[in-house]
C-alpha cells in the first residue's frame, strides 16, 4: 500500500529517469517480447515510432519479428536487444556483433529459461512455431476479420533474426537455452563493450555475483510466472535483492505491472527502472498504435498523479518511506497488490 501525504506543493511534477547513461522521459520502457507482430501487424515498428515520441527504452527480443537493423533504424538509441543464448554459443555471439554494428549500447541476457517451461495456455490454445493451420485457428481468423486481412496483407509473423541463405529459419522456439551459463556470461562480458543486463533474475545471491561478475545492471523479473508456477512473486524479492546488491546497483524490474501505480510501488520497492510487458500487447491488439500510444500516456499520467498524492514532485524521490502496511509494521518485505501474483504475466 501506498502512504499519501498531505500540504506539500506538487503544482509541477517531473517524470524524467536517468539510467544506464541515458536520459528518459519516463521512467518505464517496453519490455523483451518474442513475436510481437502476432498482436498487431507491424507491432515492432509501433513499438520503436512510441519510444521515440515518449523518449523510453524499447527492448528487441531475439525472437522478435523484425530484425536487428530494423528496430535500430525504427528506434535508433531508444532500442535495446535481448538475447537468448540458444542453440550455440557461437550463434548467440554472431546476434551481439549485428547489434553492435547497428550501433546497441544495451543488450539484456535472459538467463531464466534454461528450457522452454511446459506452458498449458499456449498448450490449450495450440500455439505452435512455426504455425500450424488448424480449425480453431481458421474460426479465429474468420471472427477477427480486421486484423485477419492487415496480417494477410503484411505476411504471417516469423522469427526474423535466425533467416539462413536458403530463407529459412534455425529458430527452435523449445530449445534449450541452458548455455547462458556463467561461462558464458563470463564471455559475453568481455566481447561486449556496452552496457550488458541480465534478466530473470529471482535469487539475492544470483544478483550479487551478476553483480561482481561486472554486469552493468540485474533485471529482477519471473518471466512472467511462465517457467516455474513456484517461483516468488518478482515484486516480493524485489526489496530483497536491493539490499543484497546495495542502494546505488542499478536495477529493472518486470512483471505484474498493470497501471502506473504498479510503477510507483515497484521503485519504492528497489527498482530504479521498469519494464512493462502484456498490457503493450493487449492495446496494440485492441486499438493498433492508436492503442498503444493511449496506453503509455494513461501510464505516464497515472505515475504522475500517484505522485501527486504521495506529496512527491520528483519520481526520483520515491522510496520505501511512500511505503505502508495495514498492520504498520516494517515495510521493507511486505507482499503488496495481489496483481502481482507470479501468475500474471509480465
Amino acid at each position: 500500500m501506498l502512504q499519501p501525504k498531505v500540504m506539500e506543493d506538487v503544482a509541477h511534477r517531473t517524470l524524467l529517469k536517468p539510467f544506464l547513461g541515458k536520459k528518459y522521459d519516463l521512467p518505464f520502457g517496453i519490455a523483451p517480447m518474442g513475436m510481437c507482430n502476432l498482436s498487431w501487424p507491424n507491432a515492432d515498428h509501433h513499438l520503436a515510432q512510441a519510444a521515440k515520441h515518449y523518449n523510453v527504452p524499447v527492448c528487441l527480443s531475439s525472437a522478435a519479428s523484425s530484425s536487428i537493423e530494423e528496430m535500430w533504424q525504427w528506434a535508433g538509441k531508444n532500442a535495446w536487444f535481448q538475447l537468448y543464448a540458444g542453440q550455440s554459443v557461437e550463434q548467440s555471439l554472431s546476434l551481439i556483433e549485428r547489434a553492435g554494428r547497428a550501433g546497441y549500447e544495451t543488450v539484456i541476457l535472459t538467463a531464466d529459461v534454461p528450457q522452454v517451461s511446459r506452458r498449458v495456455r499456449d498448450l490449450r490454445n495450440g500455439f505452435h512455431m512455426p504455425f500450424r493451420m488448424t480449425p480453431k485457428l481458421l474460426l479465429d481468423f474468420v471472427l477477427h476479420p480486421h486484423w485477419s486481412l492487415a496480417t494477410l496483407f503484411n505476411g504471417a509473423p516469423e522469427p526474423k533474426n535466425f533467416k539462413t541463405a536458403n530463407g529459412t529459419t534455425q529458430f527452435d522456439r523449445s530449445a534449450s537455452r541452458a548455455s547462458a551459463d556463467w561461462k558464458f556470461l563470463e564471455r559475453l562480458r568481455a566481447e561486449w563493450p556496452g552496457n550488458l543486463v541480465v534478466k530473470g533474475v529471482t535469487s539475492p545471491a544470483d544478483a550479487v555475483r551478476i553483480q561482481q561478475a561486472g554486469v552493468d545492471a540485474v533485471y529482477v523479473s519471473n518471466h512472467g510466472g511462465r517457467q516455474l508456477d513456484s517461483v516468488p512473486a518478482a515484486i516480493d524479492i524485489l526489496p530483497q535483492i536491493r539490499t543484497a546488491v546495495g542502494p546505488d546497483y542499478p536495477l529493472i524490474f518486470d512483471s505484474g505491472i498493470r497501471n502506473g501505480e504498479d510503477i510507483v510501488k515497484a521503485l519504492a520497492r528497489g527498482a530504479d527502472f521498469v519494464m512493462i510487458g502484456r498490457p503493450v500487447l493487449y492495446a496494440l491488439g485492441a486499438d493498433g498504435a492508436r492503442g498503444l500510444n493511449t496506453l503509455l500516456s494513461i501510464f505516464a499520467e497515472e505515475v504522475s498523479l500517484t505522485l501527486a498524492q504521495l506529496g512527491l514532485s520528483d519520481v526520483a524521490d520515491v522510496d520505501a518511506e511512500v511505503l505502508v502496511c495495514p498492520d504498520d509494521t516494517n515495510t521493507s518485505d511486505a507482499p503488496v497488490a495481489t496483481h502481482f501474483n507470479k501468475k500474471l504475466m509480465r
